[in-house]
């Protein structure tokens, strides 16, 4: 099965609270001018993106329990073990794709062009943050039409985070058609528009998210990671 998905900005229903918390601001607590450039942010977006999502479901994997490798159709990944621990009980994949489009980029990069390095910054944690919120609603999809067969879903994976290689992705863009979703990956494993993730869901009975753990993983540079951790309680 494969199925392709748009949608509009106002579908997403990104809120000022979404860009302040990646920016690192604790709730209520957002200094000048931020308010007001993320709201700029947020008003100029929709005419600068174009939402494109899609998945293709594989149902010949194979995971090696022992060294925790994955076979999806003809292409081996090397996951890492807080990945493959949670695919155990898969029997389909979902490879997915998706992408904010290639004008949220330009519009940062004018505003980087023009002197506004701040104004810049908040627009790229804006495309940053339609992906994740569109790439939400194509997971919720899935997950919603998996239990119509009495299946689960995991949580999505993508190469280059919880220490999946990014080369990976090499492979994983084999299993798509060419240009799916008008995203492409140059050789060194990036992909265009910048604003795009790719990656796995795991498809199983008695699967389901289980949110992300961020405690395994030892990525320094996850934001997410340093979101959860700042708003962890503190023992006394």
């Amino acid at each position: 099965m494969q199925k392709e998905y748009t949608f509009s900005f106002h579908e997403l229903n990104i809120q000022p609270a979404d860009i302040e918390e990646l920016l690192g601001f604790d709730d209520g607590n957002v200094p000048e001018p931020f308010p007001e450039l993320i709201n700029k942010a947020l008003k100029e977006a929709p005419c600068h993106c174009k939402i494109r999502g899609g998945i293709k479901i594989i149902d010949s994997i194979a995971l090696n329990k022992e060294n925790g490798s994955l076979k999806i159709a003809d292409q081996l990944f090397v996951p890492a073990k807080i990945i493959s621990i949670q695919l155990k009980n898969a029997t389909k994949i979902a490879v997915f794709l998706c992408t904010a489009g290639s004008e949220i980029t330009d519009l940062s990069k004018k505003a980087e062009a023009e002197g506004d390095l701040v104004y810049s910054h908040i627009v790229d944690w804006v495309g940053s943050v339609i992906v994740e919120k569109a790439m939400d609603k194509i997971q919720d999809s899935l997950e919603k039409e998996m239990q119509l067969n009495g299946l689960g879903i995991t949580d999505r994976f993508s190469p280059g985070y919880c220490e999946w290689n990014v080369a990976e992705q090499q492979n994983l863009f084999q299993l798509l058609p060419t240009g799916f979703c008008g995203i492409s990956l140059s050789k060194q494993s990036l992909m265009h528009p910048i604003k795009s993730v790719s990656g796995i869901i795991g498809i199983g009975n008695g699967l389901k998210p289980k949110g992300y753990q961020c405690y395994w993983c030892n990525d320094p540079n996850c934001i997410v990671g340093k979101t959860k951790q700042k708003k962890k309680p503190k023992k006394s």
